[in-house]
């Protein structure tokens, strides 16, 4: 089909002028080699509004709807993990309309809907659930002086390569795949560290590094130092806390404990997103992944993360434990191993409200 030629406004003005003159429009289409019914609908327009310009048009016209606009938002909240190529597809299959992948994304877009990587969580059952909640609720009223005297403590693993996915970089267009900003991954668990530490209110331990393997009953036996440095300094009233986990379950952790009459904290299962320490975890894997070299041998690893280590502040640690956020992370159970917003960002009571209409079956 042959492109249409649009006439300037110097050729629209000429055809208006030789009319008016008295000429014919079979005259002026042949003089100036234009189809005549181009310059009928022109004289048309001109006698009509006294002017050659074309009138603003709306655009092309939209290929759906607004209830079949409704129809895909609607898809789109109920499948939550379709791509935009099955909801087209399934769009036309139903309504005989077919629609591109673009179509789908602005649709989606307009109704405040974008394709963002959906945020993992632990999967709890609703016992666990239940337990989470009551422990938080048990605890919602601590002063400050009561955490106080609790000892956070776990361990953690840090690999060579990261696995972080939220690492991200800066790089231009077309630029993906250049070496620079490639980043490679293992596809099995490369080598690294396994370490533990425990914190307080103003206070922590030194980073201990087990040499293999993970923490077990065995190898749990040398944290008794640190627990018995903290006990002396804090008294009988110290509250030694730990996960689940079977290896601090051994019965050589509980006799130990025991025998120093030292009281443990009663932990929910699935419950590392209340744990202080785990931040301090993930701050030091971010700044680890975030280095421009980051270390290429385990004695390199140990030591970024000792320096990592000694570098945090007193106050980044009372911050964690004092901002309540025992009552204020339950709003973000789903989120585990997240650093708990601020009471400004997130009142206490609201969390609470939010967690109780959340545990409910």
């Amino acid at each position: 089909m042959a492109q249409r030629r649009q006439l300037g406004m110097f050729a629209k003005g000429r055809i208006a002028g030789m009319l008016e003159s008295g000429r014919s429009q079979a005259e002026v289409s042949r003089i100036l080699n234009v189809n005549q019914s181009v310059i009928s609908r022109l004289w048309q327009r001109f006698q009509r509004t006294g002017d050659v310009t074309r009138r603003p048009v709306s655009g092309r016209p939209r290929v759906t709807t607004p209830r079949q606009d409704r129809y895909l938002v609607i898809s789109g909240r109920r499948q939550r993990g379709s791509t935009a190529r099955a909801l087209s597809l399934a769009f036309t299959v139903v309504t005989g309309i077919r629609i591109s992948r673009q179509t789908v994304y602005r649709r989606l877009n307009h109704a405040g809907m974008y394709a963002r990587r959906p945020a993992v969580c632990i999967l709890l059952t609703s016992a666990q659930k239940r337990a989470r909640l009551n422990w938080s609720l048990k605890h919602q009223h601590w002063s400050v002086g009561e955490w106080a005297i609790v000892m956070f403590s776990d361990g953690s693993r840090f690999s060579l390569s990261t696995d972080s996915s939220r690492v991200t970089i800066w790089r231009e267009r077309g630029t993906r795949f250049e070496p620079r900003n490639i980043s490679e991954r293992h596809h099995f668990p490369s080598r690294g560290v396994m370490v533990w530490a425990g914190i307080m209110m103003d206070s922590r331990t030194n980073l201990h590094f087990f040499n293999t393997g993970s923490v077990t009953g065995q190898r749990y036996k040398v944290l008794e130092p640190y627990v018995r440095l903290f006990r002396g300094a804090v008294g009988p009233d110290l509250t030694f806390m730990d996960d689940n986990a079977p290896c601090h379950r051994a019965e050589l952790v509980d006799d130990f404990l025991e025998t120093e009459n030292i009281q443990r904290m009663l932990w929910p299962a699935n419950f590392p997103d209340l744990n202080a320490i785990e931040h301090v975890w993930d701050m030091l894997g971010r700044q680890i992944a975030a280095l421009s070299h980051p270390p290429s041998t385990v004695t390199e690893l140990k030591r970024t993360l000792q320096e990592a280590w000694n570098r945090l502040s007193p106050e980044l640690i009372h911050h964690l434990i004092a901002t309540k956020f025992v009552v204020v992370v339950i709003a973000h159970a789903h989120l585990p191993k997240r650093v708990s917003p601020s009471p400004r960002e997130f009142s206490c009571q609201g969390a609470l409200d939010y967690a109780c209409r959340w545990q409910q079956p």
